[in-house]
């Protein structure tokens, strides 16, 4: 666009000089940098002229914001005392992890905190980690893999029809699931979720359009899976149309994938330089929702969600095809995210990172390991628990003691026990690496109800 445009262009062209020529700067070099200056110029005096027309703008409206309202950047020290929290299965969490959350629970934003039992050390907030905080989202209170969740489809198939089809079932997860960071379907297809608002007007969601097209309906690494297997129903409920029983179903677990990922990562970068905190609570740096950017990390946060779940709904939708059958219905929720709750009459931002909503009546599915059950469960709506119960069984291991302490011999010998059939999966996801999950449930009977049960018999996992 010819000579650089620079702060002296802004001064004249009535900007005050403050931080608000830096934000400008900053915008136009980021959205504005091919463009003519002249054209720049003008744009950014209407925007100087009429700041308030601008606020929420996808471009201009920090911009807008810094006019109308300056963010105010300062160093916050945590407090002496922690906000009130309650740990479930407190004797099988270690005290590293119960720190990390008394931690949290000293920042200034904090109103309330739990531990679910299957509870571990993580970044940010533990996994299994609940907090409420006053009007602020914390990029990795939610965590990286944003909207990362479970989903149950079950079908109105005898557990029987699983006889005999190892070789099919093995076939159709092998055919129909991606795994790892590269691999995506070949016949992709559309969703709607591809023409919501934020990825016309987030700049930088805008940006991720194409990777989350291209990885529409895959998984990710590490602990994420989709299993075949047989649902117990010792309960039911009328819209299920399904009498008490075993019957075929399908479980998966993962979440959103690089469009997740590349928005933790930004909205972090942007959080941790808004508001410096001490070292040992950096990673706990929030966004004011009354902010730019914290309206707009919530509105890409939510968006990744939904995203999250259409990843599941054509997981789900390609097995039942491959099964020429058709889901009776589906059991899903989000860990890893953050909602507006009302708390003892307050609305508050509630981040559960590992964790299931639990609100009453809300249902949910619990796993454990790939050879132990898994919970269908519905919600008692604890308020100790800020309506939360665990996410699975979580980690008795790291992934580096699993190195250390297993083998896939030992693994295959496990499967052999349980008859399970397993695609992929490495030492460090080995079934011994996790709690028990019945020791689990049993410290959150309290939060929530055990409707019925899972249990894994087909295992696909990255390799």
């Amino acid at each position: 666009m010819g000579r650089k445009l620079s702060g002296k262009d802004l001064i004249q062209l009535g900007f005050p000089k403050n931080n608000t020529i830096n934000i400008a700067l900053g915008t136009i070099s980021r959205y504005k940098k091919k463009e003519n200056k002249d054209a720049v110029l003008r744009e950014a005096k209407q925007v100087l002229q009429n700041p308030d027309a601008y606020l929420g703008d996808g471009i201009w409206g920090k911009v807008a914001e810094s006019m109308v309202k300056q963010v105010e950047i300062k160093r916050h020290e945590l407090t002496h005392t922690r906000a009130p929290f309650s740990i479930f299965g407190a004797d099988a969490i270690d005290e590293q992890t119960k720190y990390q959350l008394y931690t949290a629970l000293k920042l200034p934003v904090a109103a309330a905190g739990a531990l679910m039992p299957d509870a571990h050390y993580g970044y940010g907030l533990p996994i299994g980690g609940v907090l409420a905080t006053h009007n602020a989202v914390i990029p990795y209170g939610v965590g990286v893999d944003i909207g990362c969740r479970m989903s149950l489809s079950v079908f109105n198939l005898p557990a029987s029809f699983l006889k005999g089809k190892d070789h099919q079932l093995l076939n159709i997860l092998s055919d129909h699931t991606k795994f790892g960071m590269y691999e995506t379907h070949q016949n992709k297809v559309d969703h709607e979720v591809f023409y919501r608002d934020e990825f016309k007007n987030i700049p930088f969601v805008k940006g991720l359009l194409d990777k989350a097209y291209k990885q529409l309906g895959t998984s990710g690494s590490g602990n994420h899976f989709v299993e075949i297997g047989i649902v117990h129903l010792a309960e039911t409920k009328p819209e299920w149309k399904l009498i008490p029983g075993d019957y075929l179903a399908v479980l998966s677990h993962s979440g959103s994938r690089g469009l997740g990922a590349n928005i933790a990562k930004h909205y972090t970068y942007l959080a941790t330089k808004q508001c410096p905190l001490p070292s040992n609570a950096q990673h706990l740096a929030w966004l004011d929702l009354d902010t730019h950017d914290g309206q707009e990390y919530w509105m890409a946060m939510n968006l990744a969600g939904d995203y999250a779940k259409a990843c599941h709904d054509d997981i789900h939708r390609r097995i039942a095809k491959a099964l020429g059958k058709q889901i009776a219905f589906t059991i899903e929720n989000h860990h890893n995210f953050a909602w507006k709750e009302v708390i003892n009459g307050e609305e508050l931002i509630v981040h559960r990172k590992g964790a299931t909503p639990a609100a009453v009546g809300q249902l949910g599915i619990i796993p454990g390991s790939m050879t132990t059950n898994g919970f269908i469960v519905e919600g008692l709506g604890n308020e100790a628990s800020l309506h939360s119960a665990s996410h699975g069984a979580g980690r008795l291991h790291s992934r580096n003691v699993c190195k250390s302490k297993f083998t896939k011999s030992d693994i295959k010998t496990e499967l052999k026990t349980a008859g399970v059939q397993l695609i992929g999966g490495s030492v460090d996801e080995a079934p011994m690496a996790y709690k028990d999950i019945n020791a689990v449930m049993q410290a959150q009977e309290d939060l929530v109800k055990v409707l019925g049960t899972f249990t894994p018999k087909f295992v696909r996992m990255d390799k």
